[in-house]
């Protein structure tokens, strides 16, 4: 049976076996004509994993995005996804793959509902499942009764909240998203966090979070480091931690990039070059 008819019956498509990796990035590299973006970056996130994707602004996380979505083509190394090999079969690969990119990509002018139908009739949902994903996914939030308005009346961690649904709506089984929080205040930032940690634990699904804020990671996080294109170390919070004889992973990062601490005028979860 196709994925799409399954959603909304409350069954689940067997789309992998058990101890297949959500994401398997194998020996990826990029280059940008002289400029080397990525050097032989290997990593994996389990299935049903919360995995942060963690470096400084430049470290690579949107180029390695761009190679998983196939905005750019894979030249070096192997990214698969729930074992579907992205160069071998990308249509089968990329529909078990919802994304949020780091730029706005809603239509403006379209209501919500519009912009989650659009997104669902795209990827085969018939305007029942997609009204019954919409109201699984947003059903009791502040938005499920703004369905109506158009998005440019939304505020832009309302905005980016839509992006987060949308890119649960077909029921993927891995979401990529890109600095989500970049941006927004304090406030909705935690909105952001919070809201998609819920999903996942509600839809079941692996989560690979770029950020550059070390306060959106939890104790229960995989990590991975991300830094000046090269993969410094994986693995969970404790261990990363364990492994840097560091007392956070705010100083395991530190002592890995050799960055140092933000200055008192930088927000508390910010790390730069």
């Amino acid at each position: 049976m196709d994925d799409a008819r399954l959603i909304g019956t409350g069954e689940r498509p067997d789309l992998s076996g058990a101890g297949v990796p959500a994401l398997d990035v194998s020996h990826v590299g990029h280059a940008y004509g002289a400029r080397r973006a990525l050097s032989d970056v290997s990593f994996t996130v389990p299935q049903g994993s919360f995995t942060a994707l963690l470096g400084p602004n430049g470290a690579g996380k949107s180029t390695l995005f761009s190679l998983i979505t196939r905005l750019f083509d894979t030249r070096e190394g192997e990214i698969r996804i729930l074992g579907r090999s992205l160069s071998e079969a990308p249509g089968e690969a990329l529909r078990r793959l919802g994304v949020v990119f780091q730029a706005r990509t809603l239509d403006l002018d379209l209501s919500i509902r519009q912009n989650l139908a659009y997104h669902a009739s795209l990827h085969g949902l018939s305007r029942a499942d997609a009204k019954r994903r919409t109201a699984e996914i947003l059903g009791g939030s502040d938005l499920f009764d703004r369905l109506g308005e158009k998005a440019r009346h939304l505020s832009g961690g309302q905005l980016r909240r839509v992006e987060i649904v949308r890119a649960f709506m077909h029921a993927p089984r891995l979401i990529l998203l890109d600095e989500p929080t970049v941006g927004l205040d304090i406030g909705s930032r935690a909105e952001i966090v919070a809201e998609v940690r819920r999903l996942v634990a509600q839809e079941g699904v692996s989560v690979l979070w770029a950020t550059h804020l070390i306060d959106e990671i939890e104790e229960g996080d995989r990590v991975v480091v991300l830094h000046k294109g090269r993969v410094l170390a994986e693995g969970s919070v404790p261990e990363i931690v364990e492994r840097q004889d560091a007392v956070s992973i705010r100083d395991a990062f530190a002592s890995l990039t050799g960055l140092m601490r933000e200055p008192p005028h930088v927000s508390e979860g910010e790390l730069h070059p």
